[in-house]
């Protein structure tokens, strides 16, 4: 591959969190040859940035930018901490307190980690080529980020956890219209224009199907979801798209299987 499609790694393990109350670990994945100030680059927030080596982010990368079908990116990978606690949705624990510290981890993104990187490298403008995405719960957050703030025109879930409840399942009074945490979110938030959205499900995630329709429930949280979407003005297809993997299940390989569809949707040339 020429020297020209190569990412090169920075990983930054210095910088501390106010909000957090700890240090934070970055891999920033730059184009071959990135100057400052060069030109302003497209920007993916990554969620389980530690994941990136086992999905093969960087050759990902290498081979998109290579066949041309995606143009120079700069990928902000960033570790998790504490997953279930900094993780989820801001405005609200599910229903074991898990979560609380959603929206320190939200406002790091936007008021320490965003203005960090912007002062630091060379970065667009343009919303519609800035994205935030993740794995299972870090598709959960960064959804919850890009619905709740302005600064992201896409957002990309694999294997998102939807499911995020405020009322055990398992309750004789739990409901999938009013407990689903982020559908209640979606539902009572305002239309976003120029906010598009990729899912990515599998139909081996897993096997628990609460209301018995044959479909499990990681699927149908997510088309639940884009329902909500649908209603809120989003149009399938347009500024919704969905990615179902037949063999896909709740794991890295899946995850990586699924990155160059996402990596396309989002920054594609084509």
């Amino acid at each position: 591959m020429p020297p020209s499609h190569h990412y090169h790694l920075e990983k930054l393990t210095d910088i501390h969190s106010k909000l957090l109350g700890r240090d934070t670990v970055v891999d920033i994945f730059l184009p071959f040859q990135y100057k400052k100030s060069e030109k302003a680059y497209p920007l993916l927030i990554l969620n389980d940035g530690q994941d990136c080596e086992a999905i093969g982010l960087k050759a990902i990368l290498e081979k998109l930018t290579h066949t041309n079908d995606i143009a120079d990116v700069i990928v902000v990978a960033v570790h998790a901490g504490d997953r279930m606690q900094e993780y989820g949705v801001a405005k609200k624990p599910d229903y074991k307190k898990r979560g609380a510290r959603a929206k320190n981890y939200s406002r790091f993104i936007m008021t320490e980690l965003i203005p960090y990187l912007e002062y630091q490298y060379s970065l667009t403008k343009d919303s519609q080529l800035r994205a935030i995405a993740g794995f299972s719960l870090g598709g959960l957050s960064a959804f919850d980020i890009a619905w709740h703030t302005d600064y992201f025109g896409k957002v990309g879930a694999f294997s998102g956890s939807f499911w995020w409840r405020k009322r055990d399942a398992k309750s004789r009074f739990y409901s999938e219209n009013y407990d689903r945490i982020m559908h209640q979110q979606v539902r009572r938030g305002r239309f976003k224009p120029g906010l598009k959205f990729w899912f990515q499900a599998g139909l081996k995630d897993e096997h628990s199907d609460r209301n018995k329709n044959g479909v499990i429930d990681s699927i149908d949280d997510i088309l639940d979801l884009i329902v909500e979407l649908t209603k809120k003005g989003y149009r399938p297809f347009h500024d919704i798209q969905y990615l179902e993997l037949k063999d896909g299940e709740h794991n890295l390989k899946t995850w990586g299987e699924a990155m160059p569809h996402f990596l396309k949707w989002a920054f594609g040339k084509k």
